[in-house]
């Protein structure tokens, strides 16, 4: 029983690490929390854009990364511009943004 008992021991150790490293990030791949996490900042941005009446009419799209936010789509003016970015920034959770929107 000893030696099953060890063999078992190491199969649910190996699979408890390979577990851990399947939910790591990667430079490339976000972890599972990670994800969560810039889901929810992708959300609370997409609303404080709506909730800012000079933004409301623009169809912004916003995207995060490890906490970067990326914002794309088209809007009137560089105060549109400005304006997005200035918002995204004010967002809890937000590490940088990288503003993509053209002036349509």
């Amino acid at each position: 029983m000893g030696k099953r008992h060890r063999i078992l021991s190491f199969l649910v150790c190996i699979a408890l690490i390979t577990a851990f490293l399947g939910c790591a990030s990667t430079p490339t791949r976000e972890g599972t929390g990670e994800y969560v996490d810039d889901s929810a900042i992708t959300a609370k941005v997409k609303a404080a854009i709506l909730n800012e009446p000079s933004l409301k009419v623009f169809q912004i799209n916003v995207e995060t990364f490890k906490g970067e936010v990326q914002l794309s789509g088209f809007v009137d003016s560089a105060r549109s511009v400005s304006k997005a970015g200035e918002v995204a920034r004010g967002v809890s959770g937000v590490k940088s943004v990288r503003n993509n929107l053209i002036v349509k």
